[in-house]
């Protein structure tokens, strides 16, 4: 015991003379501690998980965030790969819908291709390609301009367009042949009617028929007067009244309106757009049983263009109307063009 506290004692006094000495001696072990923990981490160690849960790739909960296959450069994540499925799948699917078009085109075209041979065409009408998903701007025709008609209706006889189609359309309604519907029914050929009451209030069926095989009928004044030579208001009589006599009889105002004889003035696009008229074709040519009329310099077809006939029939032309359908198909296919519906376009 003697011996014990004599060594206590001479290590008093040790500490008395360096006071330093036990705080060095805590740092020495900590450094060596620290140094001990950084080894354990270096790229060379891969002891695992028997290195208190340090270990280094292959170890299970490792020093530090474990980061997953998908963040690994060059892989794709799981949203990624979703992406990739579902744009295969809408792929797929356009491919799909195509294919089914292109079905039913061709389908459509066999039939056409037998009624055509019923009706004495010389060949069977084209088919006209999907209409725009965007209607194309409309303006007026430049030189059938009037004073401040940037507000007014356009009046325009080509619509713009790149695709090789025309638009049938057909004025008045003074023939009305049972043949014509069927015929065009079959054909399956769309026209757009510009109708005048005079001539189709003594049979406002007919033109119902016709509305119920999904053609539109349009205005075409109520008398089919010269309209420049009227006034203003009676102008907006002939226009107006005749809007409302279709609303009436067929359930809506039509938004396309034509003029008589393709005259008007300021006036008549005026009084138009006050009755809910939204725009005024015209057109590039006139068909006939037997001749076409051109108004274009070069005389021809040209994509977009409006081609104008007439509900007659023996008693005024050359033919019946029937007839004139087979005379305009030949000129119309016979060139490329297909026949499309107007209001697609317009």
């Amino acid at each position: 015991m003697q011996l014990v506290r004599q060594n206590e004692e001479k290590a008093a006094e040790r500490r008395k003379r360096h006071p330093g000495g036990r705080a060095r001696a805590v740092v020495a072990v900590l450094l060596i501690a620290a140094l001990g923990s950084a080894c354990a981490g270096e790229p060379g160690d891969r002891g695992g998980g028997d290195r208190g849960g340090r270990g280094g790739d292959g170890g299970g909960g490792g020093g530090g965030p474990v980061e997953s296959a998908s963040a690994t450069p060059g892989r794709a994540g799981p949203d990624a790969a979703k992406k990739a499925e579902a744009a295969k799948k809408a792929d797929a699917a356009k491919k799909a819908d195509a294919k089914k078009a292109e079905a039913a085109v061709a389908k459509a075209q066999a039939l056409r291709a037998v009624a055509a041979k019923k009706w004495k065409l010389a060949k069977t009408p084209l088919a006209a390609p999907p209409p725009p998903a965007v209607k194309p701007r409309i303006t007026t025709r430049k030189g059938f301009e009037v004073t401040g008609g940037a507000t007014l209706p356009p009046v325009f006889t080509n619509v713009p367009t790149k695709e090789k189609v025309v638009f049938l359309t057909i004025d008045d309604g003074a023939e009305k042949d049972p043949e014509l519907l069927r015929m065009m029914t079959e054909l399956k050929i769309p026209y757009s009617a510009f109708l005048s009451d005079y001539v189709i209030n003594d049979n406002y069926s007919y033109f119902k028929k016709m509305q119920a095989r999904g053609v539109s009928l349009h205005n075409h004044t109520l008398t089919h007067p010269y309209l420049p030579g009227l006034s203003y208001e009676k102008q907006k009589r002939e226009i107006c009244g005749q809007q409302e006599k279709i609303r009436k009889r067929y359930g809506k105002r039509p938004e396309l309106f034509r003029p008589p004889y393709g005259n008007y003035d300021a006036g008549t696009l005026r009084a138009a757009k006050s009755c809910g008229v939204k725009a005024v074709p015209l057109w590039s040519s006139e068909a006939f049983p037997d001749h076409m009329e051109w108004r274009e310099w070069d005389r021809d077809l040209h994509p977009g263009d409006i081609v104008l006939t007439h509900f007659r029939g023996k008693g005024e032309w050359k033919g019946s109307m029937p007839d004139m359908i087979r005379h305009v198909m030949k000129t119309i296919t016979d060139k490329g063009y297909a026949v499309a519906k107007l209001e697609d376009y317009v």
